[in-house]
């Protein structure tokens, strides 16, 4: 059913490059993975000039921590004030399960920002002995995609192509 004058597709073909162009992995906007370049915006880098590459987490909200060290720098600066007056002797049982309470809000105010906020995904790698951040991500699924594609051109270039040794070797097979 192939119309008259319709130019076909070559087979795609993963290794090497198809027609001069190098084998595409990954391609968002602003984010390309070949097996040859990892392009991010503006910047570029070679895959054979990348090595030890890691994934980590960044750094966490800094307004959720901001807002974690005031309220437990408030809460203990009350907690101080109530003992040197002493303001604590004075208190209910009551009153100290709410004092104990109130003593968890640093904690829940942390936990929710990075419920809310969590720290980014980040892509590292060394070029040239340096390390350098790759990639950063909010999204989990996105990140998970660059790079598992980076880490694929990062094998294809470090053994030559695409060609698995088990994939390619005769194994025994009984005779039917």
């Amino acid at each position: 059913m192939e119309r008259e004058g319709a130019t076909t597709r070559p087979p795609w073909s993963p290794g090497g490059t198809a027609g001069g162009r190098p084998t595409l992995l990954y391609a968002r906007p602003g984010i390309i993975v070949t097996a040859d370049r990892f392009t991010v915006g503006s910047t570029s880098w070679r895959v054979a000039e990348l090595t030890h590459l890691h994934t980590t987490r960044g750094p966490h909200d800094r307004v959720a921590m901001r807002a974690a060290l005031v309220s437990a720098a408030v809460i203990g600066g009350i907690g101080l004030a109530l003992g040197f007056t002493g303001g604590l002797h004075r208190l209910t049982a009551g009153a100290y399960l709410l004092l104990g309470v109130v003593f968890l809000v640093p904690i829940l105010v942390a936990a929710a920002g990075d419920r809310w906020r969590p720290p980014a995904y980040e892509l590292w790698g060394q070029r040239g002995g340096v390390p350098e951040l790759l990639f950063s991500s909010d999204d989990e699924h996105q990140f998970g995609q660059v790079s598992r594609a980076l880490r694929r051109a990062f094998e294809i270039h470090r053994h030559g192509g695409w060609e698995d040794p088990l994939a390619n070797a005769d194994l025994w097979r009984p005779r039917r």
